[in-house]
């Protein structure tokens, strides 16, 4: 109640829509009020996560209310990058987005779609969300100083449309803030299609304001779009975005694992009294396990004219000329323009920018790599993946 109460004050609004996120709200609530080992700094930054998604609720809806031609608006062939956490997919999606024919999602507007009431939306530095973001970016990397080494979060950074699910109190991503198995297995158990679309309805939303704010050539633009969870939901994602390119990324799940449970076990340094690296780690195998069950039964029924699969080997290679393979199934012509606005990107982004980590399964959690490969050789039998750890 409190949190609903402190979103009704900051939005200036009581219309959340419909009520049925209140069980999901509910849930993450009891969930991390009953775990006595998150620190009081994970409570507070849990409670602001849920209070930042409730307040954009009411001023999403408030949108809708006043403007019901926004669900006019065509997603009109989006491109989705589709991959495991850590194989690839963020590279790919900066290297896509870099071309400004392309609609992409900032993480500042990710996690503030629409502004507040005497908050003028300036879109720049001046805007209040982006600063809002910003302020948490330095906060976080004064908590985590080596954060940026192992993902960015700066308020241009191109991130994931599940954020839009956050107003919809859905979506894995709750279980990247805190140990959450009774969110995960309430996840598992419900149809995700209606959250799909509420997130496809937001993206409906940003676009009308680009219509309003920049005229109808802007809000023509495609979206790309990225996301690790789409691996387990192809069936749903393809049924909301029937006409989207989707290039699924394809990585060693060891390389993956690793590189995904170790900064998460750095961040557990400041949300938990005490690390727990066993549960971690069993908790994140388990999950990418089924991300890639999932993948290797659905794969198979994706149309393949617009579907790409991207091997993390080839990718590294030449992520240009992978690119230019997911423009063929896009049926969008690389320019000279394209071309020089990801080459640009290219030069001033280069790997290592904020420093390198060093990854190693055996020192730091005490897992052979070799043994756990095995559990995922469903996954090498399926697809041309390399070895890598």
């Amino acid at each position: 109640e409190s949190i609903l109460a402190e979103a009704r004050q900051l939005a200036r609004l009581d219309d959340f829509g419909p009520e049925d996120f209140l069980e999901r709200l509910q849930l993450a609530c009891d969930e991390w009020n009953a775990d006595s080992g998150i620190t009081n700094f994970a409570r507070l930054s849990s409670r602001n996560t849920l209070v930042m998604h409730a307040t954009s609720r009411l001023l999403i809806q408030d949108r809708w209310n006043r403007h019901p031609e926004i669900f006019d608006e065509e997603i009109r062939e989006p491109v989705i990058v589709v991959g495991m956490p850590r194989s690839g997919t963020t590279h790919l999606l900066n290297l896509l987005a870099a071309d400004s024919r392309f609609r992409a999602l900032p993480l500042w507007e990710a996690f503030e779609p629409v502004a507040r009431p005497n908050e003028p939306a300036s879109y720049n530095t001046d805007d209040a969300r982006w600063q809002r973001c910003q302020a948490a970016w330095e906060g976080l990397q004064q908590l985590s100083p080596h954060i940026a080494a192992i993902h960015p979060m700066d308020p241009e950074h191109i991130h994931e449309e599940l954020e839009l699910m956050g107003p919809d109190f859905a979506s894995y991503n709750y279980e990247w803030l805190n140990h959450s198995p009774r969110w995960r297995d309430h996840y598992y158990a419900h149809d995700q299609t209606p959250h799909y679309e509420y997130m496809k309805n937001v993206l409906r939303l940003l676009q009308w304001q680009d219509r309003q704010r920049l005229g109808d050539e802007a809000a023509s633009r495609r979206w790309v779009l990225k996301c690790p969870q789409h691996l387990e939901q192809l069936p749903v994602l393809t049924s909301v975005f029937p006409d989207a390119t989707i290039a699924i990324t394809h990585r060693d799940p060891v390389a993956v694992i690793q590189s995904a449970v170790m900064p998460l076990a750095y961040n557990q340094r400041v949300m938990r009294k005490t690390p727990m690296l066993q549960t971690l780690f069993a908790y994140w195998a388990d999950r990418v396990e089924h991300l890639l069950r999932a993948c290797v039964n659905d794969r198979p029924k994706l149309d393949s004219r617009r579907a790409v699969d991207v091997p993390f080997s080839e990718f590294m290679a030449d992520d240009l000329g992978m690119v230019r393979k997911i423009y063929a199934a896009a049926n969008l012509p690389s320019t000279s323009q394209s071309q020089q606005e990801q080459a640009d990107f290219i030069e001033t982004h280069p790997r290592g920018k904020h420093g390198r980590v060093i990854y190693n399964l055996q020192r730091d959690f005490g897992i052979d790599p070799a043994a756990l490969r095995q559990r995922f050789q469903f996954y090498f039998d399926a697809f041309p993946v390399q070895p890598e750890v």
